[in-house]
């Protein structure tokens, strides 16, 4: 299930290749907004990468459930002998890795583009691993929540962003330190407990809503 979504979601149309696009593009525009300082840059760059990430992830996650509930496969899903939070499980995987791996991956070479030191750059990635796949969990609720409604993408900013706060944060924050070159275990560390606090919840909450709002 998690290679199908893949596939899907790096179709054109999937959202997949649609968020690393936006999330490249608005990346590359803020040098031309705020100049080209370097350390205005530099001072600025964990911020805006993680809120390009945070918006680059939310581009695909009205998607997650709501096509299969479009063509009938989540009535199937939600019959078939796999439980339904191991379904979720392997969407919200399949979702980290059309978007939240790529933009990690991706993340090093737009922070020295935006002048961000060579000793804060392996830290930003780090950040980006630990963090990013607390937006997936987290937008999965979100996306479970909203399936079935009609336009529902801005409902579903409006219940994910609040809860993003924290991942942004956080992953802004480990840049902010390594830049400072202050420690940034503990914040790293604070980090990581979201992202798994959400894997813990995630399945359950999404397939719990699932199945209120996908009869």
């Amino acid at each position: 299930m998690v290679r199908r979504d893949t596939r899907l979601a790096l179709r054109l149309g999937g959202g997949g290749a649609v968020g690393i696009a936006f999330f490249v593009l608005a990346v590359v525009l803020i040098p031309l907004g705020v100049g080209r300082e370097a350390a205005t840059l530099a001072r600025i760059a964990g911020g805006v990468l993680w809120v390009a990430a945070l918006l680059a992830a939310l581009l695909s996650l009205d998607r997650l459930f709501q096509a299969d509930f479009e063509d009938g496969s989540l009535d199937q899903l939600m019959l078939a002998p796999m439980p339904l939070e191991q379904v979720v499980l392997a969407k919200t995987l399949a979702h980290w890795v059309t978007t939240g791996l790529p933009m990690t991956l991706i993340a090093p070479v737009l922070g020295a583009m935006l002048q961000l030191p060579d000793a804060a750059l392996p830290w930003l990635a780090i950040a980006m691993a630990v963090g990013t796949p607390a937006l997936s969990f987290i937008g999965a609720i979100g996306a479970a929540i909203t399936v079935g409604v009609r336009r529902g993408g801005l409902l579903l900013s409006i219940l994910v962003l609040p809860l993003y706060i924290p991942t942004l944060v956080f992953g802004a924050r480990v840049v902010e330190n390594a830049l400072l070159d202050l420690s940034v275990t503990g914040v790293l560390g604070l980090l990581g407990g979201l992202t798994l606090f959400a894997a813990a919840l995630a399945p359950f909450a999404a397939a719990a809503a699932l199945r209120i709002n996908a009869r």
